[in-house]
């Protein structure tokens, strides 16, 4: 090839480092920060889902976290990402009061800010978030309630393993205003050893011998109540239910031992924020109607929801992620991306 033939060539080859380079600039970099530790293997699901995110909306998305949950050390990841200017910071709100101060920064400087998982959408709006994307609580404590009042229950335990958070209890007081029951007396702060959750569960039971079901709030709490009624002889007899999905959650859907797990689709947690965001940026809009019925009409994002047999609730503002409801006759599609994708 003489040299007169190779300048197009190029010309064709600069043009298009130079559309590569522009594409990536443009592109977006975000980053998640969770509370939780690393031995929180819970949170896989959203790192699986932030990853899928930036791939589908070809942006680039990190996920952060303080190594042992201490939420001064949450607070410094939030700080030193505003301090980055990245294009997007989506967070929890484990702690509104220890969290406010470093989030300020990030709003302060004009980067857009999406709560999920913990809080509430008065916090997010509060602290000037764009939205935020979880499960509400009380609605899905109400639901579960719902569902076993239509099973006869008048009277449950709430076996609260996480007291410490004021949103824990929403879900015990939804359930409790479903069937009738007096919220206070039905819920106990059984901390989070496994030991004295299952000796608190079983001594209430034997003080409280009308008490027709129980509800857990996650597998810390759901895995020794589940050893307290089967020692108690109470497998079956009590109606229970819990919060969230595990390996032991679903044998105990199969077995009948638990009625369902009330699943807050984390997936859509990690998801979602992402997608809002790049598309926010790359539509160059604020509008979340507009940015909501784009997301929802992305082929992508609704292959991504129905091969896990997702359904996120969209909100004027808001967006839920749950509750979904796990039978024995949803959990097989459950079961096969569990830890991944559900």
């Amino acid at each position: 090839m003489n040299a007169s033939s190779l300048r197009p060539v190029l010309k064709t080859l600069a043009l298009a480092a130079l559309l590569a380079a522009g594409a990536a600039h443009a592109e977006g970099r975000y980053i998640l920060i969770s509370h939780a530790p690393d031995s929180d293997s819970w949170w896989n699901t959203i790192k699986n889902s932030v990853k899928q995110a930036g791939e589908d909306y070809g942006v680039t998305v990190e996920y952060r976290n303080p190594a042992n949950g201490d939420l001064a050390d949450m607070a410094r990841l939030i700080e030193q990402a505003a301090a980055q200017n990245v294009d997007g910071v989506i967070t929890t709100i484990a702690d509104f009061n220890v969290l406010q101060g470093a989030l300020k920064k990030v709003t302060d400087k004009k980067i857009p800010l999406i709560t999920i998982n913990s809080g509430t959408t008065a916090q997010s709006e509060k602290l000037g978030a764009i939205m935020h994307v979880g499960q509400p609580e009380y609605e899905a404590g109400k639901g579960a309630g719902e569902r076993a009042k239509a099973a006869g229950v008048k009277s449950f335990l709430c076996v609260n393993h996480y007291a410490t958070n004021p949103a824990s209890f929403d879900r015990c007081r939804g359930f409790a205003e479903a069937i009738g029951a007096d919220f206070k007396k039905s819920t106990i702060d059984s901390g989070d050893d496994p030991t004295t959750i299952e000796s608190k569960v079983s001594a209430y039971l034997r003080q409280n011998s009308g008490t027709q079901a129980v509800l857990a709030l996650g597998p810390t709490s759901a895995h020794p109540t589940l050893k307290a009624l089967e020692k108690g002889g109470q497998t079956g007899k009590i109606w229970f239910a819990t919060f969230d999905l595990s390996d032991e959650i679903g044998k105990g859907i199969k077995s009948g031992a638990v009625q369902f797990g009330i699943d807050q689709q984390p997936y859509l947690q990690g998801y979602i924020p992402v997608a809002v965001m790049a598309s926010m940026k790359a539509m160059k809009t604020n509008d979340i109607k507009k940015v909501s019925e784009a997301i929802q009409a992305n082929a992508k994002t609704q292959a991504r929801f129905k091969e896990y047999g997702l359904a996120p609730a969209f909100g004027a503002r808001h967006i839920g992620s749950g509750p979904g409801f796990v039978t024995k006759d949803t959990l097989p599609k459950v079961e096969k991306y569990a830890g991944q994708y559900r």
